[in-house]
């Protein structure tokens, strides 16, 4: 008797939080992947803190997580910017759910915290069909899995530099993210075109089976009106990083980088951690005031921490692509573990 009353003394004692730690569902991209170490990393970050413990998806297919998240049958998701802005109208890959409805349900999400960890590139192995960007008319190129955001910005880069549009020039090759590897080391295609954060452990697997080049937009392409509509469309951002910078990351790795001057120049997907507009608050509060207390893990914890653009200090809506065509707001308790923190929310942020 005298144990259990000092055993619930001690209980009585501790932080509540260690007796009321959520479980969450969450479903993330393949492993090798930014978005994958984002998640479990963060998983990592709630757990150690006590705030939830993550049951992870792995290899999922975004544009279903949005919805799930928008109808409240899944806790977190990374979404590309431009899948909730194409629910919100009922429009491609959601064209099956309608204007209004896709409205409705867009209206659902909100974000937990935003990044542009994803840059797109171009790629062949040198033993190839391919030797160069010139190359890719009449060939096979892997331009992302069989809908989404990725499979929308294969198909503008590879547009962007060849001029061909997918099955009028060159067969686009699409596969679940699972099988992507494979499906590029197998021999199935003849180049690649893919969204990638620095260093990505998906080009190293590729790069495994032989010598790969990898090349970024010319800026003169980059610079073109077509390019430039590109960089600017809903979910995108523009993306630049010294190219010895980026060699460096690859260094040990088969891999030869091309640009064609001293940057690799691209554009990058727009992310955001989105959670359902229903999430209790505080729990909102408690994930994400876990997630900036964390941002030496996550800039640490991997050699592609460095760039993965997170957003841990101000928010203004603008860098991070929410507040022009595309808008997203935060979770109101996510505006208050910020601003707790000394950060500044642009209004068109907030809820």
């Amino acid at each position: 008797m005298i144990k259990t009353s000092i055993a619930g003394a001690i209980l009585a004692l501790l932080p509540a939080a260690a007796f009321a730690q959520a479980t969450l569902t969450a479903e993330t991209t393949s492993p090798g992947s930014t978005p994958h170490y984002i998640d479990t990393t963060l998983a990592a970050v709630l757990d150690a803190d006590g705030v939830a413990t993550m049951q992870i998806t792995e290899g999922a297919t975004l544009t279903n997580s949005v919805q799930a998240v928008a109808e409240g049958q899944l806790d977190m998701a990374p979404a590309p910017l431009i899948l909730p802005f194409l629910l919100s109208r009922g429009v491609g890959p959601y064209s099956g759910v309608g204007a209004e409805k896709g409205a409705e349900l867009a209206g659902n999400i909100r974000a937990l915290f935003f990044s542009a960890p994803s840059a797109q590139l171009f790629g062949h192995y040198n033993s190839g069909a391919i030797q160069g960007i010139e190359d890719i008319e009449g060939k096979r190129i892997y331009n992302g899995p069989p809908r989404g955001a990725a499979l929308t910005t294969g198909r503008a880069a590879i547009q962007l530099l060849s001029g061909l549009k997918d099955g009028e020039g060159y067969e686009g090759v699409q596969t679940p993210w699972p099988d992507t590897v494979s499906t590029i080391t197998g021999g199935a295609v003849d180049g690649w075109t893919l969204p990638e954060g620095l260093p990505s452990g998906r080009q190293i697997a590729i790069a495994a089976a032989g010598g790969t080049t990898i090349y970024d937009m010319p800026s003169e392409l980059l610079n073109s009106e077509l390019g430039q509509q590109i960089v600017n469309a809903p979910g995108n951002a523009p993306y630049s990083i010294p190219i010895e910078e980026y060699r460096a990351a690859y260094t040990g790795n088969d891999i030869t980088i091309v640009t064609d001057d001293d940057t690799f120049d691209t554009f990058a997907l727009a992310f955001a951690q989105i959670v359902p507009a229903t999430m209790d608050e505080d729990l909102a509060y408690q994930i994400t005031k876990s997630y900036l207390a964390g941002q030496e893990r996550f800039e640490t914890g991997s050699p592609r921490g460095p760039y993965l653009f997170l957003s841990f200090g101000d928010i203004d809506g603008t860098s991070q692509g929410v507040c022009g065509a595309v808008t997203m707001k935060l979770h109101p308790g996510a505006v208050r573990a910020y601003e707790e923190a000394g950060h500044s929310i642009a209004d068109c942020v907030k809820p």
